[in-house]
């Protein structure tokens, strides 16, 4: 597996190194600094092989964080390795940066211990190893019934949640964050969508409550088929197909994969509960029609915006950079009242910034741009326009269908429990050709 984790500063010194297995040398430590970091073409590739060494690296700020292997290794197991170790520093001191690290040598080289076995990732949750490699080093030595608890957080089956929590309050907080990616072609036809989401939780629950929680997931629809719903009802709401699942290692896989439902043992405060891409019948938020007409040194463009959603909702943070070319010389902006628009020479762009608008409801824009005579003859490729926007719903379909909360032993049932959920989308790479 894993055979050697070393941390370069931009000058190639290293200044941590942790070799783990025999099958390399401290010449590895010199041949990624030769070979990479002053290597005399730019390197972008993550992942290099110098005399039968595989060396995986991830660039943070100024530091080199990198990984070495001689064995067939699964390259994404070591990038995920790699990047749980960065976020594991940044818990214990902050941020990431080449004082930081050598003001904590100790510290590191004792996580390094503990989260590597001969080569073998082991545990890298942050509660977990708070727990027994404090920052200021232990005060006072703990009972046996304490190295007992630690002992069973390490190596027992819920490592990531220590029996004894209490709390006054019951509450379980729950966002589904969700990011569009859609290019649109000039008459509004679809060339490429996905839609990025991530179910985030906060847990406020005492004991060790098993939660289950479910969504309008197509298979799970399909096999639990309700009833034909009779004439002037009102439709459930439709499944969604979702692509790609992962989830978070408190969740049973092995209930999911016989009946699709999410059991899990929730981590004490936020975690991420699961994530998912999907892309198919993607609701999108806003319809943007561009017309452009150009004649002999002027162009006129004209944006209709359209709110493409329900009149209840409320979008926010609306902003549209439409190009302009590089020899515009006088642009008059007209909005018609709606929100603020502004020419920036420095991007070469009309940015239009509407704060609130709801569903349902359009606004226009229309641009006067005279340009400069130029040498240059080439006509003048049109960038996409760009959109960013956030919504209060997911553009997916997905909904929270239930979420059951069980805890038998701390006298607490489902109903005493307060819980909060919210939808959030938000625009990823949201494009418009022209």
């Amino acid at each position: 597996m894993i055979s050697g984790v070393f941390i370069y500063n931009h000058k190639g010194e290293c200044i941590i190194s942790r070799i783990y297995r025999d099958d390399i040398t401290r010449t590895a430590v010199d041949a990624f600094r030769v070979h990479v970091i002053h290597a005399r073409k730019a390197i972008r590739s993550p992942v290099s092989n110098i005399t039968k060494t595989s060396y995986f690296h991830l660039k943070r700020g100024t530091l080199w964080v990198v990984g070495c292997t001689r064995q067939n290794a699964n390259a994404a197991l070591i990038f995920e390795f790699l990047n749980k170790f960065v976020g594991l520093m940044e818990a214990y001191f902050g941020v990431f940066t080449e004082v930081n690290v050598k003001n904590n040598f100790s510290l590191i080289y004792e996580l390094l211990d503990e989260i590597l076995d001969f080569g073998y990732p082991q545990s890298t949750d942050v509660d977990t190893m708070k727990m027994f490699i404090m920052q200021s080093g232990p005060t006072a030595l703990k009972s046996k019934e304490e190295q007992a608890k630690i002992t069973s957080q390490v190596t027992g089956q819920i490592g990531w949640r220590r029996e004894g929590i209490k709390h006054r309050k019951h509450e379980l907080y729950l966002d589904v964050l969700e990011s569009v990616n859609v290019l649109l072609s000039s008459g509004g036809q679809v060339l490429s969508q996905h839609v990025s989401g991530s179910i985030r939780m906060k847990c406020q629950l005492s004991g060790m409550p098993e939660c289950q929680f479910g969504i309008n997931d197509k298979v799970v629809m399909q096999q639990k088929a309700p009833p034909k719903e009779g004439k002037g009802k009102k439709k459930s709401s439709e499944p969604i197909a979702i692509d790609d699942l992962t989830f978070h290692q408190c969740v049973k896989l092995s209930r999911f994969d016989t009946d699709r439902s999410i059991s899990f043992i929730p981590p004490d405060g936020e975690f991420e509960l699961m994530k998912y891409r999907t892309t198919r019948d993607i609701l999108l938020p806003f319809h943007i029609t561009p017309l452009v007409r150009e004649s002999s040194g002027r162009i006129d463009i004209t944006v209709n915006l359209k709110a493409a959603f329900d009149m209840k909702h409320l979008a926010q943070k609306i902003e549209i950079n439409i190009p302009t070319p590089k020899n515009a010389s006088n642009v008059k902006v007209d909005n018609a009242g709606k929100g603020k628009a502004k020419y920036k020479p420095g991007s070469n762009s009309v940015v239009w910034k509407i704060k609130r608008m709801t569903g349902g409801k359009q606004a226009t824009l229309t641009a006067e741009i005279e340009l400069l005579n130029t040498m240059d003859k080439k006509k003048w490729v049109r960038p996409p326009i760009s959109v960013n926007f956030e919504v209060p719903f997911a553009c997916s379909g997905l909904q929270v269908k239930y979420l059951r909360i069980m805890e038998t032993k701390m006298g607490y049932d489902d109903s005493s429990v307060l819980k909060w959920v919210r939808y959030i989308g938000r625009s990823g790479l949201y494009e418009i050709r022209y």
